[in-house]
């Protein structure tokens, strides 16, 4: 007989472990808010900036790679799996203090993301053992958190920014916080996955599983399209805002603030969905609408600038709104003893995919012009879309 949910227990454990992820994950926002700053002191090139941001994606997946390997999300404690991630981050991430230059910045940056990759999947395996009804939820609020943390050095920069030393110091001190906080204070949940053992064939085996293969697909096809979007919509605002020289300067980084922010409530209310009406048609119907966005927000990039700024919304909320049930899905879905090395591969490969529409926006946009360039991330959710509603016919869905 399990244990039933406890909400107050749960509530307490889910508002534990976002504070932690969030200020865990505060390495990985930093980059965002200094590179202004980095650009002249250390003669960035456009190129060499881009690098900043894409390293720790690439870490990020190298990390996620190893640890699903050797099965680590499931054969080591999450919250002490977490603290070391946290660590590891932080020692990366002050070295910047010292770095030289772009070379050692993009090797410290590389080594940010790789210590995450102990973070993200074990936070989110921990806060499953939390809950079943409301799976999607926590794991929506949790998503959420890191939405809306990737917006904050949007609106430190809208104010002025702050001094990148200062910018360093405090979110490596932060990450530490995060895993202090995980490991001292988070227990794991009434509803403990299996205990594993070693078994390195296992991430042969993991898209075995028709479900976990299905939802993998609509989650890479979400990642195709959301850290492309995240990136460069500031970009393209400040391109449309430079044709208005009657807006602020700040115009750009609190419109992308706001962007990216309001992505949190979509997370939250992607859960909701998820749980109550059905996860896969939940995330079909997201990618359905940032998917539409992504085809018509350049047609708008020369027309009134409130309607491109509701269409900008509307995209932020809904490209982000059905991230965390897909991995609400792996953890329904997979062989319950290696959740943890399934969820931790799906976001290795879909954090590799960021790396190529990172790089490939700029391209298309010298290509075809901003009227265009988005326009290339819609196949993404549209694959994604279609294995969401072929999932929702399989009896191995949990919701139907």
């Amino acid at each position: 007989m399990h244990e039933p949910e406890n909400a107050s227990a749960r509530r307490a454990a889910t508002l534990l472990l976002g504070l932690s992820l969030v200020l865990a994950m505060s390495t990985w926002f930093s980059a965002s808010a200094v590179v202004p700053q980095l650009r002249p002191l250390w003669r960035l090139s456009d190129a060499a900036a881009a690098w900043l941001t894409i390293s720790v994606q690439l870490g990020f997946v190298v990390g996620a790679l190893l640890s699903s390997t050797f099965n680590l999300a499931d054969l080591v404690s999450a919250r002490a799996t977490m603290l070391i991630g946290a660590t590891g981050a932080a020692a990366c991430n002050i070295g910047l203090l010292v770095a030289g230059g772009s070379g050692s910045a993009i090797a410290l940056r590389f080594g940010t993301g790789f210590f995450l990759a102990a973070v993200y999947p074990p936070a989110f395996k921990l806060m499953a053992t939390w809950t079943r009804r409301a799976r999607g939820t926590a794991l929506g609020l949790l998503a959420g958190g890191i939405a809306l943390g990737s917006a904050v050095p949007h609106l430190v920069n809208a104010l002025g920014g702050l001094d990148w030393r200062l910018v360093v110091s405090v979110t490596s001190a932060l990450t530490v916080l995060g895993g202090l906080v995980a490991f001292g204070l988070v227990r794991e949940g009434p509803f403990p996955f299996p205990r594993a053992t070693f078994d390195p064939r296992q991430i042969g085996k993991v898209f075995k599983n028709r479900g976990v293969r299905l939802a993998s697909l609509g989650y890479f096809g979400h990642m195709w399209e959301l850290f492309a979007m995240w990136a460069w919509f500031g970009t393209f605002f400040a391109a449309r805002a430079a044709a208005d020289p009657g807006l602020a300067s700040e115009s750009a980084p609190l419109a992308t603030f706001a962007v990216i922010g309001i992505g949190a409530a979509g997370c939250w209310l992607g859960g909701v969905l998820g749980d109550r009406w059905a996860r896969t048609l939940t995330t079909a119907s997201m990618m359905a609408a940032s998917g539409l966005c992504a085809l018509v927000i350049g047609l708008l990039f020369e027309g009134p600038l409130w309607i491109l700024l509701l269409v900008a919304l509307a995209w932020g909320f809904t490209v982000i709104a059905d991230s965390a049930q897909f991995s609400t899905l792996v953890t329904e879905l997979a062989d319950q003893a290696y959740v943890g090395t399934a969820l931790t591969l799906q976001l290795a490969i879909g954090f590799l995919l960021t790396i190529i529409t990172i790089w490939l926006i700029p391209e298309l946009e010298d290509a075809f012009t901003w009227r265009w360039a988005f326009a290339f991330l819609a196949p993404g959710p549209a694959i994604g879309l279609i294995a969401m509603l072929r999932l929702k016919r399989l009896d191995a869905a949990p919701v139907h």
